[in-house]
């Protein structure tokens, strides 16, 4: 039991990154070390998510560039705390990779709405998962979760908890990881 809790806190935390280039694990510093680099890039599903407009969005729509994919919901602090910083790197850094957030669950369209205008977030999509399908495909236990997906979309990274997505170490990372 007390192996199990110890075992289930660290993967929680990240506190295993288990780089597949050890040149970037070298890189993670600040809040970048909570990202867990996988040994071998991992499928992930071809969805379509809906957006706030009634339209559809599908995730292979970003295929051919890098992706941070973030799981978030309005109701989630940590989530809320980081969601400027990716509107930043996506500001910074759009067009050498794209920055999609998904939220996920229970999220009034209309909180969705008003939160991105009291926080000025201006350039990522308001992408919905309302019935955690793909969430839970994408085996995300807890909010805020970002997945790193390279050009092919597909998983390569993952971190769980909040960061600061527009810090030194996290371009300096992601740069890394476009290269």
């Amino acid at each position: 039991m007390l192996k199990s809790a110890v075992l289930y806190t660290a993967l929680i935390l990240a506190a295993n990154v288990a780089a597949a280039d050890p040149a970037l694990e070298d890189l993670a510093q600040g809040d970048m070390r909570k990202l867990a680099f996988h040994d071998t890039p991992r499928l992930v599903p071809d969805v379509v998510l809906s957006n706030l407009d009634g339209g559809e969005v599908r995730l292979a729509d970003y295929a051919g560039a890098p992706v941070v994919l973030n799981f978030w919901a309005t109701w989630c602090a940590p989530c809320r705390q980081e969601m400027p910083s990716l509107d930043r790197l996506q500001a910074e850094m759009g067009g050498r990779l794209e920055v999609v957030t998904v939220a996920t669950g229970r999220n009034a369209p209309a909180g969705i709405r008003r939160f991105f205008e009291e926080e000025g977030i201006e350039r990522l999509p308001m992408l919905t998962d309302p019935d955690q399908s793909f969430s839970r495909e994408m085996g995300v236990l807890g909010l805020p979760v970002t997945v790193i997906l390279d050009a092919n979309g597909q998983e390569i990274a993952r971190l769980t908890g909040g960061a600061e997505w527009d810090s030194e170490d996290a371009k300096l990372l992601l740069e890394a990881v476009l290269e």
